[in-house]
């Protein structure tokens, strides 16, 4: 079984533990959300279920994607622009980096970051309810179209 698949099942297993209507809509978030590595918005969620699923109102994903925040299901990483995006595959909090350029959000990996909420504690007596540890710059697929637009420019201001 997939990685995919695994996160899918305990989102179904989450829903019926609770009680709750396993709609086709709800599967298909679940699925999107279980499946997607780009950390979509609710817009990008309701374009890929309205695939799917032609009926589905943009109103109903914001209701099941809410409901997964509160039942902690997907992390929220909010921004400065006001664009949310949401993690499915991971909810809980771990570090990420985000293009400044194309805005892609990519997962970090970082050894032992899930010991640092105790750390601070320890060093500074705070209580720790929520941490967000986000990396900001440009990825390298950016990088590459600068390099090629610079170069591009230098050779034309070199031809003239």
């Amino acid at each position: 079984m997939t990685a995919e698949s695994l996160r899918e099942q305990e989102l179904i297993s989450h829903f019926r533990t609770d009680g709750r209507r396993l709609t086709p809509q709800r599967l298909a978030v679940f699925r999107i959300l279980a499946a997607s590595k780009d950390h979509p918005s609710v817009v990008q969620i309701y374009q890929r279920v309205k695939q799917q699923l032609p009926t589905t109102s943009l109103a109903t994903v914001y209701d099941i994607v809410e409901l997964l925040e509160e039942m902690g299901e997907v992390l929220p990483l909010s921004f400065a622009d006001g664009a949310n995006h949401y993690d499915g595959r991971r909810p809980y909090p771990h570090p990420h980096l985000v293009c400044l350029e194309c805005e892609t959000i990519v997962d970090l990996d970082i050894p032992a970051v899930h010991l640092l909420p105790q750390d601070v504690e320890l060093r500074t007596g705070y209580r720790i309810l929520r941490h967000r540890l986000d990396f900001f710059g440009i990825c390298p697929r950016c990088l590459n179209v600068q390099a090629e637009q610079r170069h591009r420019s230098t050779n034309h201001l070199a031809n003239e």
